[in-house]
């Protein structure tokens, strides 16, 4: 039997890092657009504040549903196991941008303290309850997973917040 704390904590994980992403996102990148930041387009552009947390809300949406799907499986879910591999992956992708920036950039903070050991913990403690893994099947679908997700809650903020600011008057 899977701990809970092994397929619920995924979702806490996420939360601790993105409510630091929450409040950093959208003035970092006020100070950074447009000045050569590394990696994906939100970071290398200017993103208000509405569509951070519209991008961070969309996440928590899927984060969510990894997350159910995980407990109602004990950890054998692709999805879950995907999205916990994916979560890892990104959190060492934080520490590559900043290390590249040459500073902070937003999620850095928790990306060692939280993302990346509670990555590794849940990973194993899914060995050791018996739970099958399949690390090249799992990294082959976190690496489709990871960005898919990232671009399509992105775009979506674009779309949503980019109609809210047009209705808003001047």
């Amino acid at each position: 039997m899977i701990r809970k704390s092994v397929t619920w904590g995924l979702l806490l994980a996420w939360a601790a890092n993105d409510a630091e992403e929450w409040f950093t996102m959208a003035p970092w990148s006020r100070k950074n657009a447009g000045g050569g930041a590394p990696g994906p387009v939100w970071l290398r552009r200017e993103v208000s504040t509405a569509h951070a947390r519209t991008a961070i809300a969309l996440m928590g949406a899927l984060m969510l549903a990894a997350t159910v799907d995980g407990a109602r499986t004990g950890g054998r879910s692709r999805l879950y196991q995907a999205t916990l591999a994916g979560f890892g992956v990104h959190g060492l992708g934080h520490l590559a941008l900043s290390v590249r920036q040459r500073g902070y950039t937003p999620g850095v903070a928790t990306a060692p303290t939280i993302v990346v050991p509670f990555s590794l913990w849940a990973w194993r403690a899914l060995g050791r309850a018996g739970v099958r893994r399949d690390p090249a099947r799992t990294l082959r679908d976190a690496a489709i997973l990871l960005p898919a997700t990232l671009m399509a809650v992105h775009t979506g903020a674009d779309l949503l917040t980019s109609t809210r600011e047009k209705k808003r008057p001047g």
